[in-house]
């Protein structure tokens, strides 16, 4: 729900009215569960996975950046962008430290491939707890462009590093960590919404702050 506030705080930051507010935030609600129920649907019917071919799960993860991107650079994106400030466009982020603890409990279950929890080769909950150090330093003192700047790369190339390992322990001609289990666990119900669901989220909200720094310059 946290996008669906988001949206009505942003769009009343930015002086609309409670009733344009209330429609965007209508607008967002609406969109997110469509696209939930879509995303677990496809799972759930089998319509999703990495093999045999062709690998429908490839084009969930297509999609799910198209959608990210599309959010985070169209009018709404802006209003997110700017009508949000800086200390909830980075705090958000701290989802992600909640995520990888359900990582590693997935990987101490059996369910995925150790390399993809932080007991492997995933670091991305430093992602999260940077987020949190970060967003409380913003609430109480003038930030720093540079600084959030280039925490938001870090945030980026961490999560790319675990969409990379991800996708070479997935069961795919270009496998690469053949220990098992292999991570085709995310093209099940509910455990697709891993990536079509957290991994928009993470990436949405990079893209938002690289937004709103780059329009910060503008204004300046």
């Amino acid at each position: 729900m946290e996008q669906v506030a988001g949206a009505w705080w942003a769009a009343r930051r930015s002086g609309d009215s409670a009733a344009r507010a209330r429609r965007a935030a209508s607008l967002v609600a609406a969109a997110t569960i469509a696209w939930l129920a879509i995303t677990y649907g496809a799972a759930a019917a089998g319509v999703l996975r990495f093999s045999p071919a062709p690998p429908t799960m490839l084009a969930a993860f297509l999609a799910t950046f198209a959608l990210a991107f599309g959010i985070a650079l169209s009018p709404l994106g802006r209003t997110l962008a700017l009508g949000l400030p800086l200390t909830a466009l980075v705090g958000v982020q701290s989802f992600r430290v909640i995520v990888e603890l359900l990582l590693h409990r997935a990987y101490l279950e059996g369910l995925m491939p150790v390399q993809m929890s932080y007991s492997g080769r995933n670091f991305d909950i430093v992602s999260g707890i940077t987020a949190l150090l970060l967003a409380a330093w913003l609430a109480t003192a003038r930030g720093s462009a540079k600084l959030i700047f280039a925490w938001n790369t870090l945030g980026i190339a961490l999560l790319l590093n675990i969409l990379v390992i991800a996708m070479l322990s997935a069961p795919l001609p270009f496998r690469t960590f053949m220990n098992e289990p292999s991570n085709d666990w995310v093209t099940r119900a509910p455990w697709v919404w891993l990536p079509t669901v957290m991994v928009l989220a993470a990436v949405c909200g990079h893209v938002l702050v690289y937004r709103r720094l780059w329009l910060d310059t503008r204004n300046a």
